[in-house]
């Protein structure tokens, strides 16, 4: 969430980011709720002081004895509007978004969006591609409608060569990115609601998209950026460990919600998917830095699947609410003759630190300060696939396996 003392002393830059991000927040109440808080607070603590200052002294005497029961009663009195007010401006801070960076172009969905490059050749084929669906259910690697029978829709079962893709493609991200100093992590697929709200991952709607499990209080990850982000919740980072840097597997859940009538067949968009994700820990003058870096790793990945695909910058009301810049790569799939996304890659500065209290120590002043975090797509592994059978698709129906995967696989074709 954003920092109460940020909000005070810029209550007009503030305002700027939400209108950008299309967010309505009522920030001049807002301030005035923190200023009756504060008011509130110091009256309370003025009037415990005094009750201490008596106590101190005993209550033998009449008079003090009275003084110290219309304190008490003062406090009593005092004590449900401030809490009420507390909870109120809470809410208030927590309607309010991640600021966008001055660089992040304004705009309200995708179509404001900037496309900064294209990358690699696309695919030309002497017959008519066709959509990875079509060539899936042929070479049998791809079962929905036995998925629909048995989970519903938006499910699949991958199978065959289908399956050996996932995992030679979860070996190649973890390979690359091993060797550029990521910690490999497979961390819990379940979460408390308190560790998740400080993610900001509950916030501003976004509970719509989460499975919840009310007997056990735990809520399912929509990416493994939801449980990493909180491993280090409530501790202090040496400034020598930064920038620190995992990549996690894990399987993801979404509902969504709000996408209903959008590519409800095939497995673009499910309920259930797996994903390997980069997340960072980092100082904050070295976030942008970090946030190329993150970015450089998704595209050579890309470039090693020989896929090709376009880098684009997010406009402030199409990027995610607790981000203050992000990039999506956006992948070739020939069958459908457009761009899909496929990878994002997120700045969120202190914003997910600010909720989940991770600080570190600087060297010289001794002081502490929150980290910022980012988090990237390293591979969606369902869209991957998706990708790699419509970019090499043959006139004959097979598939060729990138050669940077035939390793994995034990194979150069899928027949």
């Amino acid at each position: 969430m954003l920092d109460i003392k940020f909000i005070r002393e810029n209550p007009e830059k503030v305002k700027e980011g939400c209108r950008k991000k299309q967010v309505k927040v009522d920030i001049d109440w807002l301030l005035e709720l923190d200023k009756k808080k504060r008011e509130m607070l110091q009256e309370v603590e003025q009037l415990r002081a005094e009750q201490n200052r008596i106590s101190e002294q005993g209550t033998a005497n009449s008079e003090q004895h009275k003084n110290a029961k219309k304190i008490k009663e003062q406090i009593k009195s005092l004590e449900p509007e401030l809490e009420k007010t507390e909870k109120e401006l809470e809410n208030l801070i927590q309607q309010a978004p991640n600021l966008p960076l001055d660089e992040v172009p304004e705009g309200k969905d995708e179509k404001d969006n900037k496309v900064l490059r294209e990358v690699g050749k696309k695919p030309k084929f002497n017959f008519k591609p066709k959509d990875y669906l079509t060539i899936a259910e042929k070479l049998d690697l791809i079962d929905i409608e036995r998925a629909a029978k048995v989970s519903g829709s938006r499910f699949g079962y991958l199978k065959r060569e289908a399956v050996l893709l996932e995992f030679a493609l979860i070996q190649l991200a973890f390979d690359v990115l091993i060797k550029e100093g990521f910690i490999p992590i497979a961390p819990p697929v379940m979460i408390k609601p308190g560790p998740y709200r400080g993610t900001g991952r509950l916030l501003a709607g976004m509970e719509e998209e989460r499975y919840f499990i009310p007997k056990d209080e735990l809520y399912l990850i929509g990416s493994a950026e939801h449980t990493v982000g909180p491993m280090h919740m409530n501790e202090i980072f040496k400034e020598e460990d930064l920038p620190r840097r995992y990549v996690g597997f894990s399987t993801c859940f979404r509902r969504e919600a709000g996408s209903y009538g959008k590519d409800t067949k095939g497995i673009l968009r499910v309920h259930q998917f797996d994903k390997v994700e980069m997340f960072v820990f980092t100082k904050p003058k070295d976030s942008l830095k970090e946030h190329d870096f993150l970015l450089a790793q998704e595209e050579m990945i890309m470039q090693l699947l020989g896929l090709s695909y376009r880098v684009v910058l997010l406009c402030a009301g199409d990027m995610d609410w607790i981000d203050v810049k992000q990039y999506d790569i956006e992948t070739w799939l020939p069958g459908q003759n457009q761009y899909r996304e496929t990878h994002s890659c997120s700045n969120t500065s202190d914003f997910q630190a600010q909720g989940l209290n991770i600080r570190y120590k600087d060297q010289k002043t001794n002081k502490t300060s929150f980290v910022h975090t980012l988090n990237a797509t390293a591979l969606a592994i369902g869209r991957t696939i998706i990708a790699i059978l419509e970019n090499y698709q043959q006139k004959d129906g097979s598939v060729l396996v990138p050669k940077v995967l035939r390793k994995y696989v034990g194979k150069d074709k899928i027949t």
